[in-house]
């Protein structure tokens, strides 16, 4: 499967959430998914670290406009450099399953796009999991200050650990070749 991480550009390979980051990418590497991620640094890097170390295929989905500003990180086995943000993300959602992990604005923006399109029928389904308690409290947060059903926070599965996206994704079904998008 092709399996997209998000999370956040500014952690540091001292921080327990990149460590977390490698151990994921080489995990899903290591059961033959190819990873995509924004291709930055932080923990798209340490994604794409992971993977790279175990031999699996990394996609960097980059920004054409911040080229010479800022480099895709060295992991990448593929970068596909996106003429806008909207198209970036539109690349980084054509999944077969999205994992975010800690992240900020960005992040957050990815994930609520995604969401919001599934909500809508508006893109094919598409497992989200949710990855940290960071994620356990925002979805509380939009239980409790947005208007959405149970139906809508159905659409994400959240899970504590990079451990548990591994049994997460081992349970998915087969993806559906050729997905059409209708948004």
């Amino acid at each position: 499967m092709n399996l997209t991480v998000f999370g956040s550009a500014r952690l540091t390979p001292e921080t327990d959430e990149y460590k977390d980051a490698v151990r994921l990418g080489q995990m899903l590497a290591a059961e033959g998914h190819t990873i995509t991620t924004g291709g930055y640094g932080g923990l798209m890097e340490a994604a794409s670290r992971g993977a790279h170390d175990a031999g699996g295929t990394v996609v960097g989905i980059t920004m054409a406009p911040w080229k010479g500003r800022i480099s895709a990180n060295r992991y990448l086995s593929h970068e596909h450099a996106a003429q806008t943000l909207f198209a970036r993300i539109e690349a980084l959602i054509k999944a077969d399953c999205l994992i975010a992990l800690a992240g900020g604005a960005g992040t957050l923006g990815e994930v609520a796009l995604a969401w919001n399109l599934l909500q809508m029928d508006l893109m094919p389904k598409t497992p989200v999991i949710l990855v940290g308690p960071v994620w356990k409290a925002m979805t509380e947060a939009f239980r409790d200050h947005l208007i959405i059903s149970n139906r809508d926070l159905e659409l994400l599965k959240l899970v504590g650990t990079v451990d548990d996206v591994i049994v997460a994704v081992s349970k998915l079904p087969p993806p559906i070749p050729a997905a059409t998008w209708r948004g």
